[in-house]
């Protein structure tokens, strides 16, 4: 199991840097259970990007929902990401049905039929980013914030799922893709076939930016809702920090521009924030 466990540690560093940079914050006996679930979380973000057509990330999702669900402890053995997370799974009691769920968001990845409405685009954001911040929050222990500490992680998902989604917008666009919502598009006057040319326009700018006051309403809520959380779990919020300065520099940028935070800076504010938890909501 140590290998497994730092097989996901190496994949968590790799490809999600600033959750292992989190994690660094956690005792370290709860460090392998967040790397489990973290490189669990990677192997489906990444479905369509390895998978490259539907049908086979399909066939990867199906497989994940298998392990979770105990049909597949055979190959789940072979596999230290899979392995990893069933133990972490037994040992700090995480619900299948959570996974499951983030799981089945992760299928719209795999389409291109665009985000329909607002609701959708939260709904997603709860089903991956704010299940991720709950399980992981358990694992730390938030068993005693009880409800309190699942509330905090609903508002902090959805506004960090929405400022990822806005930060990825030129990529999602490139490879045929909308996560804004349609009709928060239509509402400014915007055409789908003008987004996927790379034609920027007032419109467009309108809604990205009504998306931003939305990420950023959650957020505030999240910073209130983060002083009832056990300090034990607030770890599993760090990654939050980055949400504001994301979203002060999507203002500043075109929509179609990379405009991502230096490592360096990503690093520093939630060194930050783990030092003074008043800072995780910014």
């Amino acid at each position: 199991m140590q290998d497994a466990l730092a097989y996901c540690a190496e994949l968590v560093r790799a490809a999600d840097l600033d959750r292992f940079i989190a994690t660094l914050f956690a005792p370290a006996e709860r460090r392998g259970a967040l790397h489990a679930l973290y490189a669990f979380n990677v192997e489906v973000a990444r479905v369509r990007d390895v998978a490259r057509e539907a049908l086979p990330g399909e066939i990867r999702l199906q497989w994940w929902s298998d392990v979770v669900n105990r049909e597949r402890d055979g190959e789940a053995s072979a596999n230290p990401v899979a392995s990893a997370l069933l133990s972490s799974m037994e040992a700090y009691q995480l619900r299948p049905q959570t996974l499951i769920d983030l799981i089945e968001a992760r299928r719209f990845d795999l389409y291109d039929d665009p985000m329909v409405g607002l609701g959708d685009l939260e709904n997603y954001a709860r089903q991956t980013s704010s299940s991720l911040i709950a399980l992981a929050a358990r694992i730390l222990g938030s068993v005693l914030g009880g409800v309190g500490c699942e509330t905090a992680a609903a508002s902090a998902g959805i506004a960090s799922g929405i400022a990822g989604i806005l930060r990825a917008f030129p990529v999602h666009v490139a490879r045929g893709q909308l996560y804004v919502p349609v009709d928060t598009l239509e509402r400014h006057g915007v055409r789908l076939s003008d987004v996927f040319a790379g034609r920027s326009s007032a419109g467009l700018e309108a809604a990205l930016a009504e998306l931003r006051h939305h990420a950023r309403r959650h957020l505030a809520t999240a910073g209130v809702q983060i002083k009832e959380v056990p300090r034990e779990a607030l770890p599993a919020f760090l990654p939050l920090a980055l949400v504001r300065p994301s979203l002060d520099r999507l203002e500043r940028a075109s929509p179609f521009a990379a405009k991502e935070i230096s490592p360096w800076r990503r690093q520093w504010l939630i060194w930050r924030a783990a030092r003074n938890p008043v800072l995780i909501a910014g």
